[in-house]
């Protein structure tokens, strides 16, 4: 028998298509997009108003498709890290970060990078392979606080941009009003800079941008990630600057400091340069300790002078809390540890 395929992932057109392919009538995509996404259908079964007859020819090719997380870890400050198993057999995780009323969950798009940025643990995995939108959506609706969820960030393993199609849909299922309905708002997709996908994601969504900068001269940047050399900073940044970021959209810079090789005083200047024009924020980021790196963070008061000096011309500057260091809380560092037990066995 054909494996069953999975209904959790599918777009309200996608489901009309099923439907329309099953002789189903059109309206059956949006009961079975309002089970899917707003009541939790745990079975096909529970589609109680699909006739008996459709049910029936649902359940004998269709599943919901869900999978619960393989793996948990629990740091001390109340982040948890949940590993989960993608169709394939590879595995992701997602950081599920709690503060006070608000409740963070970061989500993984690819299973490995291929950006092979030199800080980041999952770049040294190499792509596995991009999630389907049912593996990226799987982190939400399989995540046991899925309840308090109040934000929601592409930040964890992979480059959503280099998976944009699974990513559009999955941002479309998120935010339209036969899915999760949520606000665009409560929604940041990072990126290592990917300038031709920019233009599709920034006119079919609304949700904020943030962008890996970490270091404004090019050679530099090159050096520690090497999208660089195909898409320079500078030519990301000049697009943004065409686009409206002046209302309730906005786009940040996400900017690693490593200790003598970015934090000094023309690093501030050319970043006042490659900025200047763009109304955006500089988010500042403690580097979390990953194994064999050369790379370290800056003392404490040295962030501080970094992010003030950047504050005093003009640009919005804070520094990140770093949160679950003890469970690996960096990309893909509890992936590559499961990856390598798999390997082991």
């Amino acid at each position: 028998m054909a494996p069953l395929r999975p209904l959790y992932g599918l777009t309200l057109n996608g489901l009309a298509e099923l439907a329309e392919a099953s002789g189903m009538p059109r309206f059956a995509a949006r009961q079975m997009a309002r089970w899917l996404y707003v009541r939790g259908a745990a079975s096909i079964d529970a589609m109680t108003d699909l006739s008996a007859r459709n049910r029936a020819l649902l359940s004998a090719e269709y599943e919901i498709g869900l999978r619960a997380p393989e793996g948990a870890a629990t740091s001390r400050d109340g982040t948890k890290k949940y590993l989960y198993r993608t169709a394939e057999g590879s595995f992701v995780e997602s950081a599920y970060i709690p503060d006070g009323e608000r409740a963070t969950l970061c989500v993984s798009s690819q299973a490995g990078c291929r950006m092979g940025c030199r800080f980041c643990a999952t770049g040294r995995q190499g792509l596995q392979h991009s999630l389907s939108t049912r593996d990226i959506l799987n982190q939400i609706a399989s995540l046991p606080e899925r309840e308090r969820l109040t934000n929601l960030v592409f930040m964890g393993m992979g480059e959503p941009l280099d998976n944009l199609d699974n990513v559009l849909d999955a941002l479309e299922i998120l935010t339209a009003e036969w899915g999760y309905g949520w606000s665009p708002t409560r929604i940041t997709l990072s990126t290592a800079g990917v300038t031709p996908a920019l233009p599709r994601f920034l006119e079919r969504t609304k949700v904020h941008l943030a962008v890996s900068l970490h270091n404004p001269f090019h050679e530099e940047r090159a050096e520690i990630m090497p999208v660089e050399r195909a898409w320079p900073i500078r030519e990301a940044v000049e697009l943004l600057k065409r686009y409206d970021f002046t209302h309730q959209r906005r786009v940040s810079f996400e900017y690693i400091l490593l200790s003598g090789m970015n934090d000094t005083p023309r690093h501030i200047r050319e970043l006042c340069r490659l900025l200047d024009g763009l109304k955006c924020r500089i988010n500042l980021i403690r580097f979390h300790k990953i194994p064999s790196s050369p790379y370290f963070s800056p003392p404490e008061e040295q962030m501080i002078r970094f992010r003030d000096a950047l504050t005093a011309k003009g640009i919005q500057t804070t520094i990140r809390a770093s949160r679950g260091e003890d469970i690996q809380a960096a990309c893909g560092l509890l992936s590559t540890a499961r990856q390598n037990e798999k390997q082991a066995e």
